[in-house]
């Protein structure tokens, strides 16, 4: 039997796919389970997620099995004569506690994640993000004082870039790996959202108001995102491009972009619609 025939080609061919989908940080057919974390955020929203599911599968198959008993002994074939039974305080007792107990499982480190999100630590860089239909302005007003639109790539300049269809963009998020990043979000005309999901990055751009959310990168990469508010027809066309590099190489990029990016002007209307 040749190695092509016996499907153990085919086998590495799809395992080769999967490895190589997972290391460009994107989501692939038949996905189980979150994208792979790359944020301490992130590995918390993880782990609470993982403990939900088995309390989820927990209780299904309890249900299930006593679904199965009463099928099994209280059918009319196995129980002609139904019990008249109205009252039984354990039962009561314990189908009350059980759920508070549960509840209370879940909310514990629910609470917990919800604080460490909010609670942001001293930040590194600071990123400003303005949501406009149908587009991202970004701007770093620690690093240089500059900003930039980043718009999404054509079909065409996808292919040619190599770059994922409908999350490409022309000018790309840079920040440095292991850095606290605060994410200053807002925006210019309606409601978007900001989502990075392997940073645990979610936050509404609201116009006239500015939300603050943080991550920080564990490892490098690129990682894609996108608007995750209904804003208009063209919401599926607002992708999120964020490249995570090394110290030496995020120093070199701030050179590259102040340059590349002019200075913003004290009449921006950007600017203004950030404060």
């Amino acid at each position: 039997m040749s190695f092509r025939k016996s499907g153990i080609g085919a086998g590495v061919a799809a395992a080769s796919l999967l490895w190589a989908t997972a290391a460009l940080a994107l989501p692939y057919n038949y996905q189980l389970g979150l994208q792979p974390a790359a944020s301490p955020v992130m590995e918390r929203i993880e782990s609470f997620h993982t403990l939900l599911v088995y309390i989820v599968v927990a209780i299904s198959v309890f249900v299930a099995i006593l679904l199965g008993i009463i099928i099994v002994r209280f059918n009319k074939r196995a129980n002609p004569i139904p019990s008249k039974t109205h009252h039984n305080a354990i039962l009561e007792v314990a189908w009350t506690i059980i759920p508070v107990i549960i509840l209370v499982v879940i909310a514990v480190p629910s609470f917990k994640l919800l604080y460490y999100e909010a609670d942001m630590p001293k930040a590194d860089v600071k990123l400003r993000v303005i949501g406009k239909q149908w587009f991202w302005t970004y701007e770093y007003p620690t690093a240089g004082n500059f900003q930039y639109d980043s718009l999404p790539l054509s079909d065409a300049q996808d292919k040619a870039g190599g770059e994922p269809r409908l999350l490409g963009v022309d000018n790309v998020v840079v920040v440095p790996v292991g850095k606290v990043i605060e994410v200053e979000v807002t925006g210019a005309d309606v409601i978007h959202s900001w989502a990075l999901p392997q940073m645990g990055v979610k936050m509404d751009a609201i116009p006239g108001r500015l939300n603050h959310t943080w991550f920080k990168a564990t490892r490098t990469g690129t990682f894609y995102g996108q608007c995750s508010e209904l804003c208009g027809a063209k919401h599926d066309f607002m992708p999120i491009e964020v490249k995570v590099v090394t110290d030496a190489e995020y120093s070199a990029w701030l050179v590259t972009a102040k340059k590349k990016y002019a200075q913003i002007d004290n009449g921006n209307s950007t600017r203004l619609a950030a404060q």
